[in-house]
């Protein structure tokens, strides 16, 4: 019997995503789990993998189409299969950025972009790393690509460098405008905002107007984590060495299952504590943030999550996150050790009730017995939601969390 494959639901505050790319055709053989399409919402882009397996029947909606959350995109069944598709959305609508509707009014200059015959674009692209919308945007407005600087990581060209070169504008990380603006060129820049970052600061301009934060720091000694976690990295391969933040992740978890009410949200005058922990991490991303999910994180092991939370944050920052690795957090942490931070603190991530902030670890002078020592230390904040709970609970949460960092040995039985 077919199957109808609708637009997901990304976040409680996605309400539509764009089709950028078919990736099966009408026709083409297809799996549970095989990635159907690419679409693109505020945060990535993401690919849609199938719900059924068969052949795919028909598209409901063309590439480029605006598409609300829970609409039908296309159907899946047996091959020769009759079916009576579902109509497409009537409020769907084909995407025509603004960027893009300049570029073809008037060109950009040559020194940005190089037009080039469809076929040498093509072969040329094939060995240049791109975002595979950054790829498809060059191939319909017809950019060489070996013509844009990229932005992403290691040079990769993503979807934001090929719109600076249509509008005529220099990547904002290009290494001629950075010699440039070195030596000459000290005038204002104007850069747009991305959608990623047009949507972090709707709702975090939401969670700070409407959320009562309140925040409690507790600082951690670190020697025995320290000393474990070169332990066990000492038998493990380099691609699958523990951080210090997994550690962190699971003893967060293992705390939250004492204090239900931090893994919580508000919603009128009911609190909902979630069944499920399933810890956010904050990932760094071209353009701002992004929160990957590690679900059941209290039951997984430290090799399971270092494992998950590698490979979300790779697809993250590539652009090419699954739906399940950015969607079901009920609390969210934030580590900034890596930059040499002393203290911060985060604004807690809607609907959910708190978030955690991570310093660095530090060896720092510390006094032990009366004596001046050198030790590892590292301040943690939690930002929570007055409405749902008190200073003296999280406090006690920090505390609890102190004997999870403080004695890691109780995270591995």
């Amino acid at each position: 019997m077919a199957e109808t494959i609708s637009m997901p639901k990304l976040g409680f505050d996605m309400a539509e995503g764009t089709l950028v790319r078919w990736v099966k055709q009408v026709g083409d053989n297809i799996n549970k789990g095989d990635v159907l399409a690419e679409i693109e919402t505020d945060k990535a882009t993401v690919e849609v993998e199938s719900s059924a397996s068969g052949v795919v029947l028909q598209h409901i909606v063309e590439q480029g189409t605006v598409v609300p959350v829970n609409a039908p995109i296309a159907v899946v069944g047996a091959a020769g299969e009759k079916v009576d598709a579902p109509v497409a959305d009537s409020g769907t609508k084909k995407e025509e950025p603004k960027e893009e509707k300049k570029a073809e009014e008037k060109p950009a200059p040559p020194s940005q972009v190089t037009s080039a015959p469809a076929s040498s674009t093509s072969d040329s692209s094939s060995m240049i790393k791109a975002s595979p919308l950054a790829k498809k945007i060059a191939k319909d407005k017809n950019i060489n690509l070996a013509d844009v600087q990229g932005s992403g990581p290691n040079g990769r060209i993503v979807k934001k460098d090929v719109e600076s070169a249509l509008s005529g504008q220099p990547s904002a990380v290009s290494k001629s405008s950075v010699v440039q603006s070195q030596i000459t060129n000290y005038e204002d820049t104007v850069v747009p905002t991305t959608k990623l970052r047009q949507a972090i600061g709707r709702r975090l301009v939401e969670s700070k107007t409407t959320i009562p934060h309140f925040y409690v720091t507790h600082e951690y000694k670190m020697d025995a984590l320290m000393d474990m976690r070169k332990q066990i990295n000492a038998y493990l391969p380099d691609n699958e060495k523990v951080s210090v933040n997994d550690f962190i992740l699971k003893a967060t978890a293992l705390s939250l299952r004492q204090f239900p009410n931090l893994n919580a949200t508000i919603k009128g005058n009911e609190i909902t504590q979630f069944g499920d922990v399933n810890v956010g991490v904050a990932v760094t991303v071209p353009g701002g943030l992004m929160t990957v999910v590690v679900k059941n994180t209290d039951q997984k092991s430290l090799r399971q999550i270092s494992g998950e939370v590698k490979a979300m944050a790779g697809r993250a920052r590539e652009g090419k996150v699954k739906p399940d690795d950015v969607d079901g957090s009920t609390f969210s942490t934030s580590n900034l050790g890596m930059y040499d931070v002393e203290d911060f603190i985060a604004i807690i991530n809607p609907p959910e009730a708190a978030i955690l902030a991570i310093s660095s670890a530090r060896e720092v002078p510390v006094v032990e017995d009366g004596q001046i020592k050198a030790g590892w230390r590292m301040k943690a904040t939690i930002s929570v939601d007055h409405r749902v709970s008190d200073g003296a609970e999280a406090a006690q949460f920090m505390q609890k969390l102190a004997e999870f960092l403080e004695n890691p040995v109780r995270m591995l039985v």
